[in-house]
């Protein structure tokens, strides 16, 4: 029997338990990096990927966008029913979106929701599936992290405590230094069984990210090192892209 994929099983209740309170500035300042390609206020149709519990998706209506959130996760789609109210939520896998050529003139990724696969080649049939569902001079935003200074700066332990339960998080680099992953254990406590999870995310180069992004017709415009909208440098926390679709 096949066991399911980490990110199938993690981002559920436990991942909103630990993370309840999400920075919504940060996702305002994230959203206002569109700006840079597509106005405010123009109504453009967004889709969302990976929408998680919709901080992104509520920002993008309040700029005035029709935004549309897709994620695998049903709790996360609970959780961004109350968020963001007013959005078009849909379940699916980013690999084979369940829309329409052209559907949209924007598509987002926020906050490292890329890079989740065993195989390389799904991350690429992501990209692809973008390029088919945003029309020609559509717009895609990849946030991402920035692999050397996750590499330089990784904090390897943690400990914090969570509704009265002990959440120890360990990280490493593991396949020669490609995947981040990140192991997760709440601890047990009266009537509730303890758990273990894991995250791991395929540490992209921002050079092959926009290799990757030109190869599915997706050519990068806009660099960025972080939400302030700073330019990229090796030191940068994150390597956000804006492309537009050829």
């Amino acid at each position: 029997m096949n066991q399911p994929p980490w990110f199938g099983e993690w981002f559920g209740r436990e991942y909103l338990a630990l993370y309840p309170h999400r920075d919504r500035e940060e996702a305002r300042r994230a959203v206002k990096l569109l700006e840079v390609a597509v106005p405010a206020d123009s109504r453009a149709r967004v889709l969302d990927l990976a929408c998680g519990a919709g901080r992104h998706l509520a920002e993008l209506r309040r700029s005035g966008h029709q935004a549309t959130g897709l994620d695998l996760s049903l709790p996360m789609l609970e959780a961004a029913r109350t968020t963001a109210p007013e959005a078009a939520l849909v379940r699916g896998d980013m690999r084979r979106l369940p829309f329409g050529t052209g559907a949209f003139d924007v598509v987002t990724s926020y906050f490292t929701s890329f890079g989740y696969f065993d195989d390389e080649a799904d991350d690429r049939r992501v990209l692809e599936e973008v390029r088919r569902v945003v029309g020609s001079g559509g717009v895609f935003l990849l946030d991402f992290l920035n692999a050397a200074y996750v590499a330089a700066n990784l904090k390897t332990d943690d400990e914090t405590i969570v509704a009265d339960r002990v959440v120890t998080q360990r990280r490493r680099l593991v396949d020669g230094g490609r995947i981040v992953e990140k192991r997760i254990t709440i601890a047990p406590e009266a009537g509730a069984p303890g758990r273990d999870f894991v995250e791991r995310v395929r540490l992209h180069q921002p050079r092959d990210l926009e290799r990757m992004l030109e190869a599915a017709g997706l050519r990068p415009r806009f660099k960025f090192g972080g939400y302030d909208q700073a330019a990229f440098s090796p030191e940068s926390p994150r390597c956000i892209l804006i492309a537009a679709a050829a």
